[in-house]
């Protein structure tokens, strides 16, 4: 894990995390010596009445603790850019990652979830890291140190740190082994409560609308209690740590000055000795107190990186490694031979179930069937947002795993059942689907959504800035802009998932009339749930429990299958 987690540093970052222990090592071996200096002006200078001593031995002292000072500011200054790039590094590392996940990956962690690893985990992390480059080596290098000095000036005394230090230690190592999974489950926690504060955000206006705010103020105060409960939980351990050291702190302290005044009376020890001890026993006690509390920072740390490995390390549902580069989509035909597909990857529990059908190049289809039919899941498949589990799919006369997953993505375009825009103008957004086109070419694909009149009715026309997730313009606007944006891509394949139902009937057929002048060469497909909207088709989909139940023209299926003569009948009894 270490060894990982040091291959994101970069190299500037790695060498100021080289240099941080060397100028803390300078730093250590100045604090060191300055009580030695400071026996010897008792010694040699108090008690001996000689000032010359004095400003001998004091003006060592003074020039040690300069350069102590200036090396504790050179391995600050370097500790904060080491660990702020290593988090920098790690947050982008993840970031890249997730970019990296199918659709499956990405069902395996909840939102809420990766947030918290971006942020919070990162955070711990970097705050371990500072910690580790910085009193990770001051603390075991000045415990060591002042330990061989207190020893070299009285071994005697020096016997009490081998009683105190394994006790300390082994308590430590009981709170560790405790205290690990307690804040595993407190960043569970944490994950749920990022969860209900994302969800009730994103759904605010619902929230209102439905007078539902107690409510959901119940469920976050649920889950804040969760948090608390689980901190509470983790910390009972932790806060053993304090009193432990401070027992052990106070018991030196006691011990030492018991049997360091019986040397000085009994003439075995003279003053600035026992002085310079107490002062090496604080040093001591001092790098006790940061172990400790880089012991508690590791803990939770642990938890962190535990977290954050379980993203990188997260295997790839979608590779193409093995397809090749020079392979490119020639057109828009597409085939299904004999496909099943799970989401669970179980075929005991088949979402699609041997689907076989055909697509020439420039047709128009649609795909009609119930609630839960697979009508989503089928188009899916296409552009390989998911694998198959059997079977194969072949787009341009190639199965879809032989090109390399951006080929294949920029020749299908997606409107997705839910319509996504992000913060920025409108001509930012439509910029997603041909980041080089022009103005004119916007516009055309806009006048084909049936959206440049609307555009134009802003103030600002394609400057207008969207709010987050496109909250200022309404869901038929935002269908629209999207399928603006899928026609800039000039793509041999456009599916459009339900992506016309918050538009009128009239503007529904105003964007198909539009499809078929200007997509005339580009494979279409159109899952709706109103029969209007694929009845001029070429051919349709009727889908039923993730299988095939009839394939055929409008008139076709009104005249042989049930299931479209029944979505007809009762969606014209409805008109009527």
């Amino acid at each position: 894990m270490i060894k990982q987690f040091w291959g994101y540093l970069e190299p500037r970052y790695r060498r100021q995390a080289i240099l941080t222990p060397l100028f803390i090592l300078a730093e250590v071996f100045m604090e060191v010596f300055i009580p030695l200096q400071m026996a010897q002006v008792i010694n040699l200078g108090i008690q001996q009445g000689d000032m010359g001593a004095v400003l001998k031995h004091g003006g060592i002292m003074v020039v040690m603790a300069l350069l102590s000072l200036l090396f504790g500011v050179l391995a600050a200054k370097t500790s904060v850019n080491a660990s702020v790039g290593f988090a920098k590094n790690i947050r982008q590392q993840l970031f890249h990652r997730v970019q990296d996940f199918s659709f499956a990956n990405v069902d395996r962690f909840s939102t809420a979830s990766l947030v918290t690893r971006l942020t919070t985990d990162v955070t711990n992390m970097q705050m371990a890291f500072m910690m580790c480059i910085r009193m990770l080596v001051r603390s075991p290098v000045m415990l060591v140190s002042a330990t061989f000095m207190a020893a070299y000036i009285n071994p005697q005394l020096a016997l009490i740190f081998l009683v105190v230090i394994p006790v300390l230690g082994a308590t430590l190592g009981v709170i560790a082994a405790k205290t690990f999974p307690r804040f595993q489950a407190m960043l569970t926690k944490y994950d749920a409560l990022n969860a209900r504060v994302q969800e009730n955000l994103t759904a605010i206006r619902v929230v209102k609308a439905f007078v539902r705010e107690d409510y959901e103020i119940e469920k976050f105060d649920a889950s804040a209690d969760d948090v608390r409960d689980a901190m509470v939980r983790a910390e009972k351990l932790l806060v053993w740590n304090g009193p432990v050291m401070q027992f052990c702190m106070y018991g030196c302290m006691i011990a030492i000055s018991w049997f360091g005044g019986r040397l000085i009376i009994g003439g075995a020890m003279q003053l600035g000795d026992l002085m310079s001890f107490i002062s090496y026993v604080s040093q001591i006690l001092m790098s006790l107190m940061m172990l400790s509390m880089i012991f508690v920072m590791l803990v939770m740390s642990r938890a962190s990186a535990t977290r954050i490995f379980e993203v990188l390390n997260e295997p790839l549902d979608l590779t193409d490694d093995d397809a090749a580069d020079d392979l490119f989509v020639k057109d828009g035909s597409i085939v299904f031979d004999h496909v099943d597909f799970s989401y669970s990857k179980d075929k005991t529990t088949l979402n699609l179930s041997d689907v076989t059908f055909s697509i020439a190049s420039g047709e128009t289809i649609g795909v009609i069937g119930g609630t839960g039919s697979a009508k989503s899941t089928l188009v899916q498949l296409i552009p390989r947002l998911y694998d198959v589990l059997g079977g194969r799919i072949l787009v341009g006369g190639k199965d879809v795993r032989d090109y390399k997953l951006d080929t294949l993505r920029r020749q299908v375009a997606m409107v997705l059942q839910k319509n996504v825009l992000f913060s920025g103008t409108i001509r930012e957004n439509l910029l997603w689907g041909n980041e080089n086109a022009t103005q004119e070419q916007i516009e055309e694909a806009c006048r084909a959504a049936q959206a440049h009149d609307f555009i134009m009715s802003f103030p600002d026309g394609y400057e207008t800035e969207l709010g987050q997730g496109g909250v200022n313009v309404s869901g038929g606007q935002k269908q629209r802009l999207c399928i603006a944006r899928a026609l800039l891509a000039h793509p041999k394949i456009v599916i459009l998932d339900d992506s016309t139902s918050a538009v009128d009937t009239a503007t529904d057929s105003k964007i198909r009339a539009a499809f078929r002048e200007k997509l005339a060469g580009t494979t279409t497909i159109i899952i709706a749930q109103r029969i209007t909207s694929v009845m001029d088709a070429d051919r349709i989909i009727v889908l039923d429990d993730g299988k095939i139940d009839a394939i055929g023209t409008h008139e076709q299926l009104l005249e042989g299958n049930a299931i479209y003569r029944e979505v007809h009948e009762s969606q014209q009894k409805g008109v009527a």
